[in-house]
């Protein structure tokens, strides 16, 4: 006997009801003669995740999943995002090179980085604090209100051994047929086991059956892993606009010294208007 693997959510077998569960198994296939019917089975349930909508019981975990995911950009946007940022990384050698000029001391100038880089996390902890809490005061305060009420919209989690270990959103845009892809987030502990992307096609599932004619998102992702995601999604690079400005940013000097982000958009057309 052969155990099959469910494809999640193939473009030849969307299901005909948006309440539909997706199931994704990253089993692998089993013999009658190497495990018993009661160990498949046991197997299938321990590595099977179901998406289903989302329910006011798990508003604790959802916003937990949240905010660790969110939680993870401070380091990501201080130090790799610097990668990204060359007119920084001149600007940050210039100082560098200021401070051994005028202090003419290697130990002063060998600290110059140290200080830089702790200034880059203390404003990434200062300005993703307050978007957190921005967002945590809008729409994932209240899921019910921003997204499963609304025509259009609705919100799923990622489910694995009874626990909630994946989040994602779609919010609907009448005046131009779109829907957008929001807060997609999986629990650390649970990646690497397709769940973002089981997350991301029932997203795409919705739109088809609600006559959507694009996706679209947007990201300050710094991980290339989550820009793989959309590409492999199907999703197309749309542009990036750079030093993105979140809420609850001052605009001063010091802060555009040490913060940047580069917000990219991508967009998924599904048939023309």
């Amino acid at each position: 006997m052969v155990c099959e693997t469910k494809i999640i959510a193939d473009e030849h077998s969307i299901p005909g009801t948006e309440k539909d569960s997706i199931i994704v198994s990253t089993s692998q296939m089993w013999t009658s003669s190497s495990l018993s019917p009661n160990s498949l089975e046991e197997n299938l349930k321990k590595d099977t995740v179901s998406i289903r909508e989302f329910e006011l019981t798990d508003h604790e975990d959802v916003r937990r999943i949240f905010y660790d995911g969110i939680m993870e950009r401070i380091p990501n946007t201080a130090f790799r995002g610097l990668k990204q940022q060359t007119k920084t990384q001149i600007i940050y050698t210039f100082i560098t090179m200021m401070c051994f000029v005028v202090t003419k001391s290697v130990a002063l100038t060998c600290c110059a980085p140290v200080l830089l880089m702790g200034a880059r996390y203390y404003f990434s902890k200062k300005v993703i604090h307050s978007f957190l809490d921005c967002a945590l005061h809008t729409d994932m305060s209240d899921i019910e209100q921003y997204y499963m009420k609304p025509a259009g919209s609705c919100f799923w989690v990622a489910v694995l051994e009874g626990k909630v270990v994946g989040i994602v959103g779609a919010q609907g845009n009448e005046e131009d047929n779109t829907v957008e892809l929001r807060r997609m987030s999986v629990d650390s502990r649970y990646r690497g086991k397709g769940i973002a992307k089981a997350l991301g096609r029932k997203v795409l599932e919705f739109a088809m059956l609600n006559n959507y004619s694009a996706i679209v998102l947007g990201t300050t992702a710094v991980k290339l892993a989550a820009h793989k995601l959309y590409e492999s999604l199907g999703f197309q690079h749309m542009g990036v606009t750079e030093e993105y400005t979140l809420p609850g940013m001052s605009h001063s000097f010091v802060e555009r010294m040490f913060f940047q982000l580069r917000y990219h958009r991508y967009r998924l057309q599904l048939h023309e208007e």
